[in-house]
C-alpha cells in the first residue's frame, strides 16, 4: 500500500548510491546476492534470540534491494535479474518468520506458521499474476520502475519490513504482529485474486 508513494522519496538516494558503486566488478546481480547472504544470518541470529543482530542484517539485506534495483536501472534492466532478486526476496521474506519459530518453537510456531501460509496467498497471487500480465502485455505505470508488473495491496514490501522492524524490536509480541499481518495479507490475497480474475477476464472481450 505504502511502496508507491514512499518510492518517490526513497529514488534519489538509491540512485546517487549507485552512482557511486557503479563501477567495474560491481554488478546489480552481485549486489543482490550480497544482500540475500546477509539476509540469511538473520535466521541464525534469530534462532539465537539476537534480535539486535538481525534488526541489522535484515535493513542491510533491505538496503542492498533496493541498491541492486537502482543500479541495474542504470545499466538497463534484465530478466535474470528480475528474475533473481524476486526469488530471492520471497526466500527473505519466509526465513525472518522461520527465525521467530526457531527462536521460540512453542510460544512462536503457531503464529510463524500463520504467517507463512499468509505469505504463500500474497506471494502466489502477485507471482501469477505478474506472468500473465506479461503475457498479455499490460503496464503498471503506478510502478514503471519494477522489471515485471508489480500488484499492489494492503501488505506489500514497506509494510513487511515494518512489521519485521517491530518484530525484531518487540520480539514478546511476535504472535500479535504476526497474527494481525497475517489477516491483512489474506485481504491482500482476496483483493488480488478478484481483481487479477477480474482483469484477465476482461481481456477475453
Amino acid at each position: 500500500m505504502l511502496d508507491r508513494y514512499l518510492h518517490p522519496g526513497v529514488k534519489p538516494v538509491l540512485n546517487r548510491l549507485a552512482q557511486a558503486v557503479d563501477r567495474p566488478g560491481i554488478s546489480p546481480d552481485g549486489i543482490t546476492l550480497l544482500g540475500f547472504a546477509i539476509g540469511v544470518l538473520a535466521l541464525p541470529f534469530l534462532a539465537l534470540g539476537w534480535y539486535d543482530a538481525a534488526l541489522v542484517a535484515i535493513v542491510i539485506n533491505r538496503l542492498l534491494d533496493g541498491l541492486d534495483g537502482a543500479l541495474a536501472r542504470r545499466r538497463g534492466l534484465s530478466d535474470a535479474g528480475g528474475f533473481l532478486d524476486i526469488s530471492l526476496d520471497f526466500l527473505f521474506y519466509a526465513l525472518v518468520p522461520f527465525g521467530f519459530a526457531l527462536a521460540a518453537p512453542v510460544e512462536n510456531g503457531l503464529a510463524a506458521a500463520w504467517l507463512l501460509f499468509a505469505f504463500i496467498g500474497t506471494g502466489s497471487s502477485f507471482l501469477a499474476f505478474a506472468a500473465l500480465a506479461a503475457k498479455h502485455e499490460i503496464d503498471n505505470p503506478g510502478y514503471a520502475h519494477k522489471s515485471f508488473y508489480y500488484l499492489g495491496g494492503l501488505t506489500e514490501g514497506a509494510e513487511t519490513i515494518a512489521l519485521f522492524v517491530l518484530c525484531c524490536l518487540f520480539p514478546a509480541n511476535f504472535t500479535l504482529f504476526a497474527g494481525i499481518f497475517g489477516a491483512l495479507c489474506w485481504l491482500t490475497t482476496i483483493t488480488r485474486v478478484w481483481s487479477g480474475y477480474q482483469t484477465l477476464k476482461a481481456l477475453k472481450r
